[in-house]
């Protein structure tokens, strides 16, 4: 691929110019193999050795892996207007059937072992992956496994944040609110599901200057007293005129089997929804926090989506979107609404990560070499959706901004079975022509995902490899 989406990886900085000529090569070889073993993606044992050493280095880290892509990412959100910030975490979960990885952690068990990622990434207002600018990886020392729900919930309330897993989240808005610093030019708004519906993340310092401000919105899961009116949140914004509706694809999904019973953990079938909006603006009341500072008031603008008339069976859908923005006309609404929508995207992200370059399957006796190893594919997923995205919003672009002719001309040949013509194709044609290596259908109605299009970049590379090797271009 051109450098149009490849980061200055050979600018990292290991302490060893051996170990950065290293790690781009890795990266070559995972880009071009993304849901190969590590085995299979190296080219011959000798490179699979040295692979595996690299990712034991004591000098190889994470954040060692990941600066020059979140370098390269601060640059690409200074050419947008616009950046929304999503954070979320998921499980890497490395749970064997027999010897466990050394250092892997409990998740919701002592059986299943592994460790909690949670990045913080950057997409453009129609959703295109810009890349991570954070992230923070744990593992759990312990679980309590014996404590009844009760004894729980009156633990958690006693224990500061800054004692618990959840201040991740108000680390996420101090990261977004650096980003914004590093980005002078563009708006930054900071993104999170209901797990982010913590009192401290809306009293976090949002300044970047004496005249900005990064912006939130947030899903909300708990229905929050009000200081302005004596009713809780919900009610006083189902009070409230109906402003229109938004018409919402939603995915389906399977029930969890060890989650809570709250709605939004049900199972339920992909549909189109018509949704109604209702928005205001109200002062909450902080909670209790036994044995610390009051934390004050906070006066937010809160937005309801939601279904009605759902179909037979089915939980109806209900977002509560609290900001602060503006909220005052149709169109900023909508923007609200728009932005969260973009949060779905981290999602695929996750899946691509895991199902895609099959991070939780590689092999490693302790967890140091396993994150690092994360790290590098958290570069790979990146690229892999960001060219699914690309393609879409910029279904006209020549292929040969992302593409060098070497690539797409073989693919071009082995689809339509004639010479490659002298202009290229456009790139959301190219990546429709990948993606059929990988097994999807072309129709002129659908588009390629991400699973598709990752199996269909092995193929492109062992046809490029053939081209450079034996094509036309290699004849005297």
């Amino acid at each position: 691929m051109t450098t149009e989406i490849t980061d200055a990886l050979e600018n990292a900085q290991f302490g060893d110019q051996r170990l950065t000529k290293r790690f781009v090569k890795i990266m070559e070889r995972l880009d071009a193999a993304p849901h190969l073993s590590i085995p299979a993606a190296m080219h011959g044992r000798a490179e699979m050795e040295a692979a595996y050493r690299f990712f034991s280095n004591s000098q190889v880290t994470p954040e060692t892996i990941l600066e020059e892509h979140i370098t390269a990412t601060h640059q690409r959100i200074r050419q947008v207007g616009v950046a929304v910030l999503v954070q979320d975490t998921t499980e890497i979960d490395v749970t064997r059937p027999e010897v466990q990885v050394q250092g892997a952690g409990p998740l919701t068990s002592q059986i299943r072992r592994g460790a909690y990622h949670h990045p913080l990434f950057a997409f453009d207002d129609k959703g295109l992956p810009l890349g991570k600018v954070w992230e923070k990886t744990w593992i759990r020392e312990g679980i309590e496994e014996n404590l009844t729900t009760a004894e729980k919930n009156d633990l958690r309330k006693k224990t500061a944040i800054e004692e618990k897993e959840s201040l991740r989240w108000v680390e996420g808005v101090r990261h977004a609110v650096e980003t914004a610093k590093k980005c002078p030019q563009t708006q930054c708004i900071c993104v999170g599901d209901s797990e982010a519906d913590i009192y401290e993340v809306f009293c976090e310092s949002r300044k970047v200057s004496e005249t900005r401000e990064i912006q939130l919105v947030i899903r909300a899961c708990q229905d929050r007293s009000l200081a302005d009116r004596n009713e809780l949140l919900l009610a006083a914004v189902r009070a409230t005129p109906c402003l229109g509706t938004s018409v919402v694809e939603i995915s389906g999904r399977k029930k969890k089997i060890r989650a809570s019973k709250r709605a939004r953990n049900e199972a339920r079938t992909a549909r189109t929804i018509t949704a109604e909006i209702r928005a205001m603006t109200c002062t909450v009341n902080p909670p209790d926090r036994p044995g610390r500072r009051s934390l004050p008031k906070m006066t937010v603008n809160v937005v309801l989506i939601e279904e009605r008339d759902p179909p037979e069976g089915e939980v109806p859908v209900q977002w509560i979107l609290i900001t602060t923005l503006p909220i005052d006309t149709g169109e900023q609404i909508q923007l609200v609404i728009d932005y969260y929508k973009i949060r779905w995207q981290i999602e695929i992200y996750f899946q691509t990560l895991k199902s895609g370059c099959r991070v939780e399957e590689r092999y490693f006796e302790t967890i140091d070499p396993l994150l690092n190893c994360l790290a590098a594919y958290t570069i790979v997923a990146w690229k892999v959706l960001y060219l699914c995205r690309l393609s879409r919003q910029c279904p006209g672009m020549s292929c040969e901004v992302v593409f060098e002719p070497c690539e797409w001309k073989p693919v071009y040949m082995a689809i339509h079975r004639k010479q490659p013509p002298r202009k290229p194709p456009t790139l959301n044609e190219m990546v429709k022509m990948i993606a059929s290596l990988g097994g999807h259908v072309i129709r002129k109605t659908n588009q390629p995902g991400t699973q598709t299009l990752w199996m269909g970049l092995q193929r492109m590379h062992d046809f490029s490899t053939a081209w450079k090797t034996f094509g036309p271009d290699t004849r005297n």
